[in-house]
């Protein structure tokens, strides 16, 4: 069953929405949209293309505004008005892209925006022997060189909320397994975690709660103890949708599976003698 949102914790929420809009012109992109994140929690947002989940991913990373509702942040309303307050109050987001710039190195992705500095008197420059070896003991840390290079860089500047977006598309098993795992780890510290994805089953495997979009709407969010990922599936893909489409093809073959009209009987005829 879905949760109230009066959900007993003996903590207190790092993140809150309650009741978001966001509308651009004529356009609906999300309506009423409500949910909870805990520390130490890997809460899931769940949704097929055109569910809402890029929007809402843009209003909890400080790259849009909501049209209506509140944004609560530790218990304190806040309006982001960009990605950088955003990180300022430590929420991190890794993009799809990865946010990753392909013309730099490892290290200087990993410290963009956040380089550590050495002086020689009034000159300030670019530490690389104590950015390099940071950045490699934190990738050895997970065991892993490249594509993870966001999330670990996150987690060092002290993310309080990790959101990731689509962060096993286009991985193959065991990248995905590496990432899923580090998922696990940020948890364990105590990160809370939005795991946003169309693949229930890598949210299923790393998820505590589940919130499924469909068409900037909410279906509600579910404890991993009170539903299963087949009635996730149902919901992502359109839920009463689906059965109302079943119910017409159950109708269709019905009419077609009678017998054959004149024109079927002409043209299996005519196969018929060709083949003769």
């Amino acid at each position: 069953m879905a949760i109230s949102q009066t959900t007993e914790k003996s903590n207190e929420p790092i993140i809150e929405l309650q009741g978001i809009d966001k509308v651009f012109g004529k356009v609906t992109a999300l309506q009423d949209i409500s949910f909870k994140l805990f520390p130490g929690e890997v809460h899931c947002l769940l949704g097929d293309n055109g569910a809402g989940k890029s929007t809402l991913i843009k209003i909890l990373s400080g790259v849009h505004r909501p049209t209506r509702g509140e944004f609560r942040f530790l218990n304190g309303p806040v309006e982001l008005d960009s990605p950088r307050q955003a990180l300022d109050l430590g929420i991190a987001t890794v993009f799809q892209d990865l946010a990753m710039l392909p013309l730099m190195s490892i290290t200087r992705n990993f410290f963009l925006g956040r380089e550590p500095k050495k002086t020689f008197g009034p000159i300030k420059v670019f530490d690389s022997a104590s950015a390099e070896k940071t950045t490699t003991e934190e990738l050895r840390k997970i065991g892993i060189r490249l594509r993870e290079v966001a999330i670990a860089r996150a987690v060092y500047f002290g993310a309080k909320v990790l959101i990731l977006d689509e962060p096993t598309s286009a991985l193959g098993v065991k990248e995905a397994a590496v990432v899923l795992k580090y998922v696990v780890q940020s948890k364990a510290k105590g990160i809370g975690v939005i795991f946003i994805t169309h693949n229930v089953h890598h949210a299923w495997a790393v998820g505590d709660t589940f919130t499924v979009l469909n068409r900037g709407r909410s279906y509600g969010t579910f404890r991993k103890a009170d539903t299963h990922r087949e009635n996730l599936l149902q919901m992502m893909a359109g839920g009463e949708e689906l059965d109302e489409l079943a119910v017409e093809l159950d109708l269709i073959a019905k009419r077609d599976s009678g017998p054959m009209s004149e024109l079927e009987h002409r043209v299996a005829e005519d196969l018929e003698a060709k083949d003769n």
